[in-house]
């Protein structure tokens, strides 16, 4: 085991972590309205006996939509350093799994295309951290229309990856988790999509609610990679640096665990 099993699950917590304090931070400045809240008005005069605490009267300008949590500051600094990080460590990730596979003999089309939808959500997610819904809509939804899209198709691939990999009963269980995120990935995004075109109340929250079960649901899928990366070590990002893939490890190598072992030929080329 590596120091390296700490990426997926720093990613995951820090990401998590990071876009709930966003939440709270937008909340209780009275940016948006609690995830709680289903009743929303056309207008809201200003009340000036009230003071501090959630909004009690919400428009649709209100909806606890991630991009509209990080939109003023103080949250949107804070909603800028996670897209920025969680960009980073997102394209590190990628660039090790990919790396991974090379180490395994398993260089294929799929893999070679996860590495680069792994790293064009990275992209976008740095596009929709730095451009504010409010100040910069259009690039704001020219990168979500890139990341979301980019990152349920890197986990999509990695279900076929990491099932047609699978060697031992713990890999294939592995597999039927990531499989069931990914599904969970799909239907919500399809739904927060379809609730979003429509300017009905009820469905922009219920938008608001899928996208945060969609950007969680990713974040946990992130972390399952801890299982994979107890094997990583520096030579792995080399391999994936370099322009031809690397020869497998033996199963004697003591940075490659037991389940990790050279795949067969029969599905190297999948």
């Amino acid at each position: 085991m590596t120091a390296w099993i700490l990426l997926p699950v720093s990613l995951s917590a820090f990401s998590i972590t990071g876009l709930w304090i966003v939440y709270a931070m937008a909340v209780m400045n009275r940016h948006v309205c609690p995830v709680e809240n289903w009743s929303y008005n056309e207008s809201c005069s200003l009340d000036p006996t009230e003071q501090g605490g959630p909004k009690t009267c919400c428009t649709l300008d209100d909806v606890p939509l991630i991009s509209k949590c990080g939109t003023y500051p103080p949250e949107s600094c804070l909603f800028s350093l996670i897209g920025n990080v969680g960009a980073f460590m997102v394209a590190l990730l990628c660039l090790l799994l990919y790396g991974q596979l090379l180490e395994q003999s398993r260089h294929s089309w799929i893999n070679t295309t996860t590495l680069i939808t792994g790293c064009t959500n990275a992209a976008g997610l740095v596009v929709v951290g730095n451009f504010q819904v409010d100040h910069a809509k259009s690039l704001h939804y020219i990168g979500a229309g890139v990341a979301f899209p980019a990152g349920l198709l890197f986990v999509c691939l990695h279900c076929v990856l990491s099932y047609h990999g699978a060697t031992a009963p713990q890999d294939l269980a592995m597999a039927y988790l990531r499989i069931v995120l990914a599904a969970i990935a799909f239907v919500v995004l399809v739904l927060s999509g379809v609730f979003f075109i429509h300017e009905n109340s009820q469905l922009q929250h219920g938008a608001a609610l899928c996208e945060w079960v969609f950007v969680i649901d990713i974040l946990v899928f992130y972390g399952t990679f801890c299982y994979e990366f107890g094997a990583v070590s520096s030579e792995t990002l080399v391999a994936a640096l370099q322009p031809a893939g690397r020869a497998c490890k033996s199963s004697g190598s003591s940075s490659t665990s037991t389940h990790l072992n050279c795949a067969p030929e029969s599905i190297a080329m999948i």
